[in-house]
């Protein structure tokens, strides 16, 4: 349905986020794809957000002292939102990038447990890696209000991402706009320094 009111509003280009090694996505994509003889469309798909940390889904429990996530020894080359949004307003602003598919990923790869310690070098307190199950993780966020089914959904669809198949990284930050992406740490002492586990 997006495909068809966006031909139909004229737009020119499209960047569609997606998500890494999920099924649900790449049938969006394709969806997608198939409306897009009207407009340029781009795919970029991320890696797990670094914000996630420090602003999303994952804060509380950094600032508990305890990141309780499904992820087991899984690395994820985890992405800052920064170098997401500027390889949107390239792809959106420049040429060279219809019918292009980005891979968007940090430097390099990391456990859950190496984040968190990390994560509680850069917040000056301690923050331990609690693996759970899917199911566990799903009473968890049941325990923060979210609805059985949507926590249903998230723990499988976390148990889908995060079982090793994301852990390589690419260059498609740099290829996109001539620079590195932003390195975990870097992400960290920015965070901390902004208050964002002053908690």
């Amino acid at each position: 349905a997006f495909g068809r009111v966006a031909a139909a509003s004229g737009l020119r280009r499209v960047v569609l986020l997606s998500g890494r090694g999920e099924p649900q996505a790449a049938v969006a994509e394709e969806a997608l794809r198939g409306a897009c003889g009207e407009f340029e469309l781009t795919v970029v798909r991320s890696a797990f957000f670094a914000q996630n940390f420090s602003e999303g889904a994952l804060l509380d429990s950094v600032l508990g002292g305890e990141l309780v996530f499904p992820a087991g020894s899984a690395a994820e080359p985890f992405l800052d939102i920064d170098d997401l949004a500027d390889v949107v307003v390239a792809a959106l602003t420049g040429d060279g990038h219809a019918g292009a598919v980005y891979e968007l990923t940090g430097p390099r790869s990391l456990t859950f447990e190496e984040a968190a310690e990390e994560l509680g070098r850069a917040a000056g307190r301690p923050v331990r890696y609690v693996p759970v199950s899917g199911p566990a993780y799903a009473e968890v966020l049941e325990g923060f209000g979210v609805s059985g089914p949507e926590a249903g959904f998230l723990a499988e669809l976390f148990a889908t991402l995060l079982d090793g198949h994301n852990s390589a990284t690419t260059d498609d930050v740099k290829r996109v706009l001539g620079r590195e992406a932003k390195e975990f740490t870097a992400f960290t002492r920015e965070a901390a320094r902004d208050g964002a586990w002053h908690g």
